[in-house]
């Protein structure tokens, strides 16, 4: 049994993780300061007596004894991370000094849950590891862009300079239940307007990308990575290889949910990518992994979490 720790572990991925990790036997430390994370998300673990949560905010120092650090703390959607953005960059950057500092002292293994944000609208696709990346500096993303690859380097210099032990993986879009039903995100977006019958909002002419991954297969290649022999550091793209248009998910959405929504199409927001997909192959040859879930099945289970909490919150 490993006593892990897992900051932001009351959010949308890590509330999963802390799952997992309790159901392969071990003790898990929750960590959240509660800004998009969520009590509903971690309520059924309150009463086990593996799992531990502390309000706590990264950007703060926290002095636990543990094994293993999964380091997920940060709002990961445009509507939360512009919300205040300098403290999104704070909590990316000083976030990782504190939990890179813990780890360095109790001489453990580190996670950090980067981005395909690092990449920006990316200039070649899709997206190997080794691209590196065509980001604004001074836009209204650049905040979190910047603030996770920021954090990268000090994964890596903490690696070098302390020959501490990371791991680094970088999340393309994810999906499932617990997804915050007001984070902007395109799944939830499309799904709460399809349930409420409202207009369902493209921005462009639809035509722009993202690959969707599960939230399962998310959680499966982040235990993989954590478990990977020390060689395997990253950084590692973890998410699903399918390209779907956002016209294509809209589709799907009124299908699955019977909507007689409509499309209403509005001017693209800055910066926003036009194309996301990542290359897999290390992710193959080093974890044995790949995403199984298919878009359709992950958007059945999605629809139904959205379908209860709707009709539980009366939204």
């Amino acid at each position: 049994m490993k006593r892990i720790l897992v900051t932001g572990g009351a959010g949308f991925l890590g509330s999963h993780l802390c799952d997992k990790l309790l159901e392969e036997g071990n003790e898990v430390i929750c960590a959240d300061n509660l800004f998009t994370g969520r009590r509903r998300n971690i309520h059924h673990l309150l009463e086990n007596k593996n799992f531990e949560f502390l309000r706590h905010d990264v950007t703060l120092p926290l002095y636990v004894e543990v094994d293993e650090i999964y380091n997920l703390a940060c709002p990961a959607s445009p509507v939360h991370y512009q919300f205040d953005p300098v403290q999104t960059t704070k909590t990316s950057v000083i976030g990782a000094i504190n939990m890179l500092g813990l780890a360095k002292r109790l001489k453990i293994k580190i996670l950090q849950a980067s981005t395909s944000e690092v990449y920006g609208d990316p200039e070649i696709h899709p997206q190997p590891e080794s691209y590196k990346g065509s980001v604004s500096v001074t836009g209204p993303r650049a905040c979190y862009d910047e603030g996770k690859r920021c954090a990268e380097t000090l994964f890596f210099d903490y690696h070098r300079q302390h020959n501490l032990n990371i791991k680094v993986m970088r999340i393309f879009n994810t999906y499932g239940p617990r997804m915050h039903p007001s984070d902007g995100r395109v799944v939830s977006n499309f799904i709460v307007q399809a349930l409420k019958g409202e207009d369902i909002t493209i921005f462009g002419d639809g035509m722009q990308t993202r690959s969707f991954g599960y939230v399962s297969d998310l959680i499966s290649g982040m235990y993989k990575l954590m478990n990977s022999s020390n060689d395997v550091i990253g950084p590692i793209n973890i998410g699903n290889p399918v390209e779907f248009t956002m016209l294509e998910l809209a589709e799907n959405v009124l299908e699955l949910t019977g909507s007689k929504s409509k499309l209403k199409y509005l001017p693209l927001p800055q910066d926003d990518p036009m194309q996301r997909k990542p290359i897999i192959d290390l992710a193959k040859k080093e974890l044995g992994w790949e995403p199984k879930v298919q878009l359709k099945e992950g958007l059945v289970e999605t629809i139904k979490y959205f379908d209860l909490i709707l009709k539980e919150d009366n939204v």
